[in-house]
């Protein structure tokens, strides 16, 4: 009986189509699904199996060659000049202060990187990522999300977070683990997330976000279906193309795509996967060929061009939303200027010369700059006072971070359990025991609370 009356929302708010496993008459059987079957029909040009579907038949044996094949087109608004490609439509979509804004996002994740980068050569934090060249993709796709949506990202989305609304302040207590960073120092450096903001913790292993992201669009999915009255949603799930390179990319381009869900796939191609050049790593076309491999709507975009990634990520969103939902792949093609990480040397497998000449001829943040400057709204004035002031805002919240204490011991212990299990309540017994017992082998004090946070 109250098996029945969990399902009765269900089955009174599904709609009815054909083929639907659930209808507003209950549940359809598995035989009725089939009814009409996908059986091969006398004289048929067309194969009608399960596995290739509208298939048409030929006589003439021919392997397909994917180098005969064309490029799949990388879809761009402006050149790298500022300049519109296309002058018989305006590509704004949004007003010149949003736009500004968009510009003063991307230049505060390139001076934040600077300074984070510095910062960990000092040994002042342990590790990070700079995003470098790969700005306009985070901030022109977050710009086109509502606040609603879901994110899933890998490690090279600050822009996603400042656009989405994340401060200074909360970046730095992550990078430095203090004790209001929303992780409890439990994570690495550049690890975001944040619930009110609708971002997901980022994690360390390689692309375990891409499926997590398509369960979470099909969640989002049968929310919609239980509750009609449930805003519209989207998962955007970010990755590069080395995580491409994992199963768990496969996996979850199946998932999203035999399930039909709400989520935009936005993988960065940005050339490199920590010291793999996209050459090594792949032969086909790039990323994109693989989403129309797995029946999804997938396209290639300029990911310098912050108009072009937006626009893109708009229709995508849109898309992913129509009808019983879809899923969305988008290949944001840039170049990694910086290193992986810091823990990386590029120049040991890449030219300096060439990142240099990237610097130099195209990168998302001059391009944008360039476009402002031609239409008046920009100049050199404004760009010195705003990197001046932005450089000014995150060093001070460098200093204040810094300064912080590190989250109380007793946090290693709970938010594994809904109550501490008697064994951790004894660990946390014996570790004060053995911090009392030695006070100068393990100086507590920069912990919020020292020691008597384990009482």
């Amino acid at each position: 009986m109250e098996c029945r009356a969990m399902m009765r929302p269900l089955l009174a708010t599904c709609r009815r189509k054909p083929g639907a496993l659930i209808t507003r008459a209950g549940i359809r059987r598995a035989s009725d699904n089939w009814a009409s079957g996908p059986a091969q029909k006398p004289a048929s040009d067309f194969v009608h199996f399960p596995g290739a579907l509208k298939s048409q038949f030929t006589s003439t044996m021919k392997f397909r060659n994917p180098t005969e094949e064309t490029a799949m087109p990388t879809y761009r608004i402006m050149d790298a000049d500022g300049n519109i490609v296309d002058n018989s439509r305006d590509p704004q979509s949004a007003s010149d202060e949003e736009i500004l804004g968009w510009y003063h996002n991307m230049l505060t994740v390139s001076i934040f990187d600077l300074i984070m980068f510095d910062a960990q050569r000092q040994g002042r934090v342990s590790f990070y990522m700079v995003s470098a060249g790969e700005e306009g993709i985070a901030v022109g796709s977050a710009s086109a999300l509502t606040p609603d949506d879901v994110c899933y990202l890998q490690y090279r989305e600050q822009g996603v977070m400042v656009q989405r609304g994340f401060t200074l302040k909360e970046m730095m207590n992550q990078l430095f683990a203090n004790k209001d960073d929303y992780g409890k120092g439990r994570n690495m450096p550049v690890h975001y997330g944040s619930g009110k903001l609708n971002v997901h913790t980022i994690s360390s292993p390689l692309a375990t976000q891409i499926p997590q992201a398509s369960g979470a669009a099909y969640a989002l999915k049968m929310q919609r279906l239980i509750n009609p009255n449930t805003p519209e949603r989207v998962v955007a799930c970010y990755f590069g193309e080395g995580a491409a390179s994992e199963g768990d990319f496969h996996a979850a381009l199946n998932i999203a795509a035999t399930k039909a869900c709400p989520i935009v796939f936005v993988c960065r191609n940005n050339g490199f996967a920590i010291s793999t050049a996209s050459i090594e790593q792949y032969k086909g076309d790039g990323i994109a060929s693989r989403g129309l491999g797995y029946g999804i709507d997938t396209i290639r975009v300029d990911g310098n061009d912050i108009f072009a990634v937006r626009e893109v990520m708009r229709e995508a969103r849109k898309r992913a939303l129509e009808g019983d939902c879809k899923p969305v792949l988008v290949e944001a093609m840039s170049y990694r200027v910086s290193h992986h990480s810091t823990s990386d040397d590029s120049f040991a497998y890449r030219a300096k010369r060439e990142v240099e000449e990237w610097k130099r001829r195209d990168n998302p943040i001059t391009r944008l700059r360039k476009w402002m400057e031609n239409k008046g709204i920009w100049n050199e004035e404004k760009e010195t006072e705003a990197r001046a002031a932005i450089r000014k805002q995150v060093l001070q919240e460098f200093s204040a971070a810094e300064k912080l204490k590190k989250p109380a011991i007793r946090e290693m212990f709970e938010d594994v359990y809904e109550k501490m299990t008697p064994e951790a309540m004894q660990q946390m017994k014996d570790l004060k025991r053995m911090i009392e017992k030695y006070p100068k082998e393990y100086d507590v004090a920069m912990y919020e609370g020292g020691v008597k946070s384990l009482d």
